[in-house]
């Protein structure tokens, strides 16, 4: 406009101003394009995982008495050039069970593989001098087991999970079985130990799938930091010794990131650390459930070397808003096959899908478009 201003100041002919005028036009509409482009369309990036074609690969059956309402949060582990998938069921009675399904390619469930896995039982009755506790479960009233989470370490496989009773008491359950007798699908759970305190609401922690300084090693919460408790063997959590994380009644509790919903599956090794995928909302999308990722220090993991600054999930398909819980995308399994990462991931509380990346690419991004962070750490020895 500068220009066609001093055009005028000189006498300048019509047919310039008009050329300066139309020239002017053009290059504000195209940017106003642009710009409206990249408002509407989100920027792809390898960070972005890509949803399978075949979603969802796990939905109720009504046939089956015990997920005839829901199978979904599906965890995982990969052996034997399979993916074993276990995954939250629920049935007519209302009572959440685990369910077990086959895959070859990670994305087709193997025809009649599925089956009744692992249901819990009351270990003992609630104490009445134990206050009732609010919790809102996703469906599952009659209480049970939900949202397992796998981790294969050497010959055996452990189960960390919510047993919640129906009314007052959710708690962290531990539980293990041996390799051979998962994969023979000879179901000799160990009897489950309760690792979280009574009166409390505990949900989303981890084990990690090897040794960390001679120790095992559970994560617990990611907000306002990495808290992971250590121990050198895990009958040492036998029921009457328990993890304390942050809950309602914590002077920690305060100074969270409400946004932060807590850690998705098992982390996974790689080269740059271990890859940790959680759940965490948007600010002004509460409403919203969304998957992130970061990368932590493999000697010390209560530190955050990289963080994704955008979701690598988000709920934006059918079968991620039509169900008992709309808006939700939630993981309790990932496992790395043939050079690709699989994240397997509750859709709306109903049903089980899988989305995927190329695991090279998808750290690349991670890390070169982050900066280093090492946030505050507290861990107990």
């Amino acid at each position: 406009m500068a220009v066609l201003k001093k055009l005028v100041r000189r006498g300048g002919k019509k047919k310039i101003i008009k050329k300066v005028v139309k020239k002017v036009v053009k290059k504000t509409t195209k940017k106003t394009s642009v710009v409206k482009k990249r408002i509407i369309e989100k920027k792809k990036t390898p960070l972005d995982l890509k949803r399978s074609k075949s979603n969802p690969i796990i939905e109720p059956e009504s046939n089956l008495y015990w997920e005839s309402k829901a199978s979904f949060n599906p965890t995982a582990l990969y052996h034997d050039g399979k993916v074993h998938i276990i995954y939250r069921a629920i049935g007519g009675n209302d009572m959440s069970v685990l369910g077990y399904a086959k895959s070859f390619n990670g994305y087709n469930i193997e025809k009649n593989s599925k089956e009744l896995a692992y249901y819990h039982k009351l270990i003992s009755p609630v104490s009445k001098i134990v206050p009732q506790i609010s919790y809102c479960s996703g469906g599952g009233w009659g209480g049970g087991c939900e949202d397992p989470r796998l981790t294969l370490f050497n010959d055996r496989v452990y189960m960390i999970y919510t047993a919640f009773d129906g009314w007052g008491s959710v708690r962290i359950a531990l539980t293990s079985i041996s390799l051979d007798d998962f994969l023979k699908r000879r179901w000799n759970w160990e009897i489950p130990v309760l690792i979280s305190p009574p009166g409390q609401i505990h949900k989303n922690w981890v084990l990690f799938p090897e040794k960390i300084n001679n120790k095992y090693a559970i994560l617990h919460s990611i907000s306002p930091h990495i808290m992971i408790d250590y121990v050198k063997d895990l009958k040492e959590l036998n029921g009457n010794n328990f993890i304390h994380s942050i809950h309602q009644g914590s002077p920690l509790w305060g100074t969270r990131d409400k946004l932060i919903r807590g850690v998705g599956p098992s982390p996974i090794k790689t080269k740059y650390g271990w890859l940790v995928i959680y759940h965490k909302m948007d600010k002004g999308e509460m409403h919203r459930y969304k998957l992130w990722a970061m990368i932590l220090d493999l000697k010390d993991p209560a530190k955050i070397l990289y963080n994704s600054s955008q979701p690598i999930l988000e709920p934006d398909e059918w079968y991620e808003n039509e169900g008992y819980k709309s808006g939700v995308v939630y993981s309790c399994g990932a496992v790395v096959k043939d050079g690709e990462l699989f994240v397997y991931y509750g859709g709306a509380d109903k049903v089980s899908c899988v989305a995927t990346a190329n695991l090279e690419k998808f750290l690349q991004e991670l890390v070169h478009s982050n900066a280093t962070k090492v946030k505050s750490r507290k861990t107990k020895e």
